[in-house]
């Protein structure tokens, strides 16, 4: 009877092991792909496809763990009203979410486009990434930026646009203010006046859940966005552009200059990679130069490119340091220093290490 009972406790333990195995995987199952990509996947449903074609088709787009478990939740939950048709779904959504999306019917016309502007990108990169994706060319967008009467209506109703985007030194006014995100348009012929709208009114959603701390700050809504613009090409984590948003604090505060590189390649409109800036580049005085000359205690004139969110809380939050110097490696992890000598030291023990950055 023993041996029996013995029997028994290990084929209950088996069961019990094996049923919390299978709730786990099932809990991975149905969980997001990646819940920090939020990029717009169009997933077309033929209209009367079967749970398990739908499944299928889930799994090939990436928005899935597993196209078996999704049929286990379907039957779980009774779910047979999945409707047909373009949907917006991505990585981040659990299945829950995407059956709940594809049960209402929340499709998007099949001529929409999705079009994403990456972080970091300048109006340079937006201009091109529009004329490709749209039948708007790149001087469409520059003639609209050209347009001061259609700047100053967006002056006019955008809290966070100042008149500050039309100074004369400015390359393009909108420049530092366009949210950078994955966008849905009605078609190819979407005009860059509403790309434009879109983009700021997602700028201002972000923005006005720190009016108040931007209003109180000691720098103008301009010069935040000018300092997350250049943390953000600068730093990759929100440590690492909270102290360097430090840095250049510090530095403003002892009328220092901010000797920042993207700023001077933005000055000379050469992209990162694309070559080695010129000495004479480097010394030129340019408004967006800050490593030339008369740029001490100075912020360039302008945001040099479009910041995420985490670079514009950098630049509202930074971090309390007493760093003056920071630089970073080839794999963009930064060092950050205290004193000139620090700060060559680190730069010698960079190049000798290997990991030193050269074009």
């Amino acid at each position: 009877m023993k041996k029996l009972a013995n029997i028994a406790l290990l084929l209950l333990a088996f069961f019990l092991t094996l049923i919390i195995g299978l709730g786990i995987v099932y809990k991975i199952g149905i969980s997001s792909v990646d819940k920090n990509d939020k990029d717009t996947i169009l997933v077309e449903i033929k209209e009367g496809s079967s749970t398990s074609d739908i499944a299928k088709t889930l799994k090939e787009k990436g928005v899935i763990r597993n196209d078996f478990i999704f049929k286990v939740y379907a039957k779980i939950n009774n779910v047979n009203d999945l409707k047909g048709g373009y949907f917006e779904l991505n990585k981040s959504m659990n299945v829950e979410e995407i059956v709940d999306k594809m049960r209402k019917g929340d499709t998007v016309d099949p001529n929409s486009i999705i079009v994403l502007f990456k972080e970091g990108l300048n109006i340079r990169g937006i201009a091109e990434v529009i004329s490709e994706e749209t039948n708007n060319t790149e001087e469409d967008v520059y003639a609209l930026l050209e347009d001061e009467t259609y700047i100053d209506k967006l002056i006019d109703k955008y809290w966070f646009l100042s008149d500050d985007i039309k100074n004369v030194n400015i390359y393009y006014p909108l420049e530092g203010y366009l949210f950078p995100n994955t966008y849905t348009f009605k078609d190819k012929d979407v005009s860059v006046e509403e790309i434009f709208t879109t983009m700021l009114d997602e700028m201002e959603k972000v923005l006005n859940k720190y009016k108040d701390d931007i209003e109180n700050s000691e720098y103008s809504v301009h010069e935040i966005m000018t300092l997350a613009s250049i943390a953000e090409l600068e730093g990759i984590s929100l440590e690492d552009r909270k102290n360097i948003c430090s840095v250049f604090n510090n530095r403003l505060d002892n009328d220092m200059s901010l000797g920042s590189d993207v700023t001077t390649y933005y000055a000379f409109k050469v992209d990162m990679g694309e070559r080695d800036l010129k000495t004479s580049e480097i010394n030129t005085y340019n408004a967006y130069n800050t490593r030339g000359p008369n740029m001490n205690g100075k912020l360039p004139v302008g945001p040099i490119a479009n910041p995420s969110k985490e670079a514009i809380e950098a630049a509202i939050y930074p971090a309390k340091t007493d760093y003056l110097y920071f630089v970073a490696d080839k794999n963009r992890k930064v060092y950050f220093t205290k004193t000139v000598a620090d700060h060559d030291r680190k730069v010698q023990e960079l190049k000798d290490q290997g990991l030193w950055y050269e074009w």
